[in-house]
């Protein structure tokens, strides 16, 4: 791991040190929470699907040093926006993969942890797929922007417990002599684990 860029073991990489264009991205204080949510340990095998910059995906790395990334995107400038911040990050348990969720995820190893930050509208799909690949213990951290995502989670699938958080979010920003607070968009934080 490239330690120039951020040397800290602590989660949190400031949002500029990543390669981004147009491209949507976890931001910094939504990444530290999420990847709390993950519980995340040495070996896991971690899927981000709808990695977009790879943020998430590269902060995984960095946390599961012994464990592999599967950061799976579709659009092909978010899958060069990955590669470049993999490079940049030198991330070497990230691996690549081009495609759709979820039939871009059948030829991965069972996951213990799954991120899913984007879903080209087959959430369902996609959550079908994962909760019956996921190991017995794993966990599944989605970041909903929008109402009807995390309205879907008010009932989590049969089996499942769901927990959600919604975080909104300011940074000040300095306007003239004085700093005013810009908010950046609400997300929802929805962790699921399987009942007990």
């Amino acid at each position: 791991m490239n330690n120039k860029l951020w040397s800290y073991a602590t989660p949190g990489i400031p949002d500029e040190l990543f390669s981004r264009g147009k491209i949507p991205m976890t931001k910094e204080e939504i990444r530290v929470v999420t990847l709390a949510k993950a519980r995340l340990a040495p070996e896991q095998i971690i899927w981000d699907i709808g990695a977009g910059t790879g943020s998430l995906s590269i902060e995984a790395a960095r946390l599961t040093k012994d464990g592999v990334v599967y950061a799976v995107e579709r659009n092909p400038a978010g899958l060069e926006l990955i590669r470049e911040n993999k490079r940049r990050f030198a991330a070497d348990n990230l691996i690549l993969v081009a495609g759709e969720a979820p039939a871009a995820l059948a030829e991965l190893p069972a996951p213990h942890r799954v991120f899913i930050g984007g879903s080209g509208g087959q959430l369902e799909e996609i959550l079908n797929y994962v909760t019956n690949r996921i190991t017995p213990d794993g966990r599944i951290v989605i970041n909903a922007v929008t109402l009807e995502t995390a309205a879907r989670f008010a009932a989590p699938p049969a089996g499942w417990q769901c927990e959600i958080v919604q975080l909104q979010t300011a940074r000040a920003v300095p306007t003239g002599r004085v700093h005013l607070w810009r908010a950046l968009n609400p997300v929802c934080v929805i962790t699921l684990e399987r009942r007990r």
